[in-house]
């Protein structure tokens, strides 16, 4: 007679902010993270459909969750990243490993939200562009894309943000 073992528990969930991906919660993201996601997906959208700002805008404002966003932060880092897009490109492009066209269309989304933060957003401190970048690739990218982001954003930030980044090392 073969018995079957008894089923085991699961352990109890923690409740510290994070999905069981590593990713924050909804309710513990803020106005301008939530601004990052929709201007990312609004990206995505022209880097793939080849659609037109007005049109992403319009569709991405009647989303589920935009209201809780920053609207002007979204505004800044749709339009942005847009209008600056082969300038974003340029400033990029030395820190890569491969060609712009082998990145994927997220990954390539994400590193100009965070080029464009660090030259026109100075207000958010560059650590800040950084890690909010990284989780936009790690909930929205490929499986190790937010490694190699950080890599690149890395490269980036001296460049950008050369005084605020030198005084954050000197500490």
């Amino acid at each position: 007679m073969t018995t079957t073992p008894a089923p085991q528990k699961r352990p109890p969930q923690s409740r510290t902010g994070l999905t069981d991906t590593g990713v924050r919660k909804a309710a513990d993201k803020s106005g301008r993270t939530r601004a990052r996601e929709f201007a990312l997906q609004a990206l995505y959208q022209h880097l793939v459909g080849g659609n037109e700002a007005g049109d992403i805008d319009i569709f991405t404002r009647d989303l589920i969750g935009f209201h809780k966003a920053d609207a002007v932060h979204f505004d800044a880092l749709l339009h942005g990243c847009l209008e600056a897009a082969q300038e974003l490109d340029a400033l990029i492009t030395p820190h890569l490993d491969r060609k712009m066209a082998e990145i994927s269309p997220v990954e390539h989304a994400v590193l100009w939200i965070g080029a464009y933060e660090f030259k026109n957003c100075l207000d958010v401190p560059w650590r800040v562009v950084i890690n909010e970048c990284i989780e936009l690739a790690k909930a929205f990218g490929g499986t190790d894309g937010h490694k190699w982001v950080n890599g690149v954003l890395n490269q980036l930030a001296p460049q950008l943000r050369e005084l605020e980044v030198a005084r954050d090392k000197a500490r």
